[in-house]
């Protein structure tokens, strides 16, 4: 026996090198592959559109090298090929609609000498629910029985997801290989182990256990299937892979047995979400189409974190708790489920900061910017565990603390997160305390070296292109700030603490004041992107300062001159308005945060413009953004878009590797809605007001059903006739006002 042998509750492992697994040869495709994406909660799965994930991705784009199944930022399977007699088989049509299940229908090739093409159908289904299951039903439609080899080949390389993404690593663990008696454990037990250990010593697993039909033999990790159908006779084959670590289950969900019951979990699930959240729909069928996909899609992120469960950032690469992601889009979607937003405070405040750590840049009072579970986390080779490089999530977990006391009346979350509203602005103030405004630069050797939400290395950069050196203040930041201080001022002094709500009045026109003078380009009309480490103004043109619009900071004057810079063309592009100026000499329209489009970043303006009486501009960019929408795959709006111009029939062009389905991105859709109809709720005082609500020409009517304002449940009515909207009230279940003001 090896010495080498490792025995964890029974099972038996050796290094993989010890135990060499027969190859089955992969179907060879050059062009590259559209992609299907599958989640529930803390696990997702990418897949090509016949369900496979092919052995050969990594050499082929960057796309491809995401797919494969992944939970807890480790990925369990990396590949998963259906083969008849070693020949892809032939697709027909395939959709991933549900979020949570696949299903394709596809045929055979044509073998020669055998079986005609399109003799077999084959219907392919795969649904995650705490679990990967799958069932493969084949008939055969010829007049005569035919006989044919099925294979499907399984493998696990248990990278890590920042592995995936391009980090590099000195060492890694080792593949492990599952035997009994000395043999791989496949051939006594018919089913199918895939094992690692980690440099932390933690072993993780891929077991699959084959349903209906057991293989007829196994070629290393490749289950084969010799079957005869006869005329018309059907059969079913089905597995279905758990993930474990420790021989624990990773996944959060508690996984059922079989592919039906973990398919009737979902959908039992999906509907106590859609009966507990708002129903928003339209008379255009088109954008109906993407309200409910951003429903299912709001559905679909949520991730469970201890008790609760938060908006995940995006899939692929950000499917976990992010501070300034789960925050922004808890506050897009409050319209449709306060519960995001109660969950997200709650949750972040249990990872609020409680020491000083240069390593994960966490100091005491500070939000997290994103946390990890991977190996690479747990042997601290990065920061992640949590990491605190974010300067905007403390502020912006303020003004969210507020917003949802507007829309909830929520006492007791309320009184409990006081604590950490306080640790918050003491981290805020603390952080000003040198320059008087909120700055950040890195401290942690893996750390993010730029903190805003346009967190890539080359974004920060004046007019001439050239990078700002750091501490760097953003202007979207103060204005994050003053909302805050503005915002608790009011809750300080529901709580008696007039002393503060005093001060962080006096705070807030301070820097007022100091914001218009420093941040003002005179010869632009326009606001900085932010002050770099000498207190010189970073000048050059972006969407940052259009976050300011709804804050208040600006004066008047100087709000409306940036909305109307915002929306000259070489920032707006017909389909919103680009991260950069396109004058700049550093924009690139295919550039992640240099002249990309990103519709959080839009809605946000929108709100802004909206804010300042700019109804029928803040339209134009929504209709804009929901254009785009409707071009893209499932009328999902994507993280980002690249920035050419729209053009006469021109589509919009997509960024190769954009998160899809995004937080912030689905909210921005809840957004758009929320700017057009402008609810401004006020349940501590039993009121919601809604001011002079705008539908685009593009809609003429919109009704939103259960829609919750304190205890309150609301059905309301918009319809549009000519340049003019109407609201009315068709159901309320509750004593709230409802005030309409045109």
């Amino acid at each position: 026996m090896s010495p080498n042998i490792i025995e964890l509750e029974g099972q038996t492992f050796v290094p993989a090198e010890e135990l060499p697994t027969p190859e089955w040869p992969c179907v060879v495709n050059e062009e590259p592959q559209p992609t299907l994406t599958l989640k529930d909660d803390d696990m997702f799965l990418v897949t090509d559109t016949l369900g496979n994930i092919a052995c050969n991705f990594n050499l082929r784009n960057d796309i491809s090298a995401s797919m494969g199944l992944f939970c807890n930022d480790t990925r369990f399977l990396s590949r998963l090929e259906l083969q008849i007699e070693g020949r892809a088989p032939v697709l027909l049509n395939s959709t991933a609609d549900k979020g949570f299940m696949l299903s394709v229908l596809c045929t055979n090739p044509k073998i020669e000498g055998r079986i005609n093409a399109d003799t077999l159908g084959i219907r392919r289904e795969i649904v995650l629910n705490g679990a990967l299951f799958s069932e493969i039903e084949i008939s055969n439609y010829s007049t005569g029985a035919v006989s044919f080899e099925l294979s499907l080949t399984f493998d696990a390389d248990f990278v890590d997801l920042f592995e995936v993404r391009g980090f590099s690593r000195q060492k890694r663990g080792q593949l492990l290989r599952a035997v009994r008696e000395g043999k791989p454990a496949q051939e006594e037990t018919g089913n199918l182990t895939l094992a690692y250990q980690g440099l932390d010593g933690s072993v993780m697993e891929s077991r699959i256990e084959f349903h209906h039909r057991t293989p007829d033999s196994f070629k290393g990790y490749t289950a084969i299937w010799q079957l005869e159908l006869q005329s018309h006779e059907s059969i079913k084959l089905g597995y279905r892979l758990q993930m474990l670590m420790n021989n624990r289950p990773v996944s959060r969900v508690d996984a059922p047995v079989t592919l039906v019951q973990a398919k009737a979990a979902e959908l039992m699930e999906e509907q106590h979400w859609v009966h507990q959240s708002t129903r928003i729909s339209s008379d255009r069928s088109m954008f109906n189409q993407a309200i409910s996909r951003a429903e299912q899609d709001a559905y679909l992120l949520r991730q469970t974190f201890g008790k609760g469960k938060v908006l995940s950032a995006g899939v692929p690469w950000f499917s976990t708790l992010f501070g300034r992601d789960s925050i922004i889009a808890a506050s897009q979607t409050l319209m449709l489920n306060c519960a995001i937003a109660r969950e997200t405070l709650t949750i972040l405040a249990e990872y609020q900061g409680k020491t000083d750590d240069d390593w994960r840049d966490e100091q005491y009072g500070k939000i997290l910017h994103e946390i990890r579970f991977g190996e690479m986390a747990r042997c601290l080779e990065i920061p992640h565990t949590p990491y605190y490089g974010t300067v905007d999530a403390t502020p912006l977990w303020l003004m969210l603390y507020a917003e949802y006391y507007a829309w909830t009346a929520d006492i007791e979350t309320l009184d409990r997160l006081w604590p950490n509203a306080l640790a918050a602005m003491d981290w805020i103030d603390r952080n000003c305390a040198e320059t008087g405004y909120l700055s950040y630069a890195c401290r942690s050797n893996r750390g993010l070296v730029n903190q805003g939400w346009k967190d890539s290395g080359d974004c920060i950069i004046n007019r001439k292109g050239q990078l700002a050196s750091p501490p760097i203040s953003l202007s979207e930041v103060q204005g994050y700030v003053y909302a805050a201080k503005v915002r608790l001022a009011e809750i300080a002094r529901l709580k008696k603490r007039i002393d503060l709500a005093d001060r962080w009045q006096e705070e807030a026109r301070d820097l007022k004041t100091r914001f218009n003078r420093d941040f003002w380009l005179e010869d632009e009309g326009f606001c900085a992107l932010a002050l770099d480490g000498d207190r010189q103004q970073v000048d050059s043109i972006t969407s940052n300062p259009g976050h300011c619009l709804n804050l208040g900071i600006l004066t008047p004057e100087r709000a409306y001159s940036v909305a109307e810079r915002l929306r000259a063309p070489d920032m707006f592009n017909g389909w919103g308005i680009r991260t950069l100026s396109s004058l700049s000499p550093a924009y690139n329209p295919m550039g992640y945060h240099i002249g990309s489009v990103w519709p959080h970043d839009n809605a946000l303006i929108a709100m802004g413009l909206r804010s300042l009486g700019l109804i029928d501009q803040a339209l134009e960019l929504a209709q804009g953004l929901i254009d785009m929408t409707l071009y893209q795959p499932y009328n999902r709006p994507p993280e980002l878009f690249c920035g050419y111009e729209r053009n006469g029939d021109s589509t919009p062009v997509r960024y190769p590797v954009a998160c899809s389905p995004q937080a912030w991105a689905t909210g921005s859709i809840f957004q758009l809605l929320h700017m057009m109809i402008n609810l401004v709720p006020d349940a501590p005082n039993n009121c919601l007001r809604i001011i002079d609500p705008a539908l685009p020409e593009s809609i003429s009517s919109l009704r939103l059903e259960n829609l919750k304002v304190g205890a309150t449940l609301l059905d309301l009515e918009f319809q549009r006739t000519g340049n003019t909207t109407s609201c009315r009230v068709a159901k309320k279940r509750g004593n709230l006002r409802v005030v309409i003001e045109a």
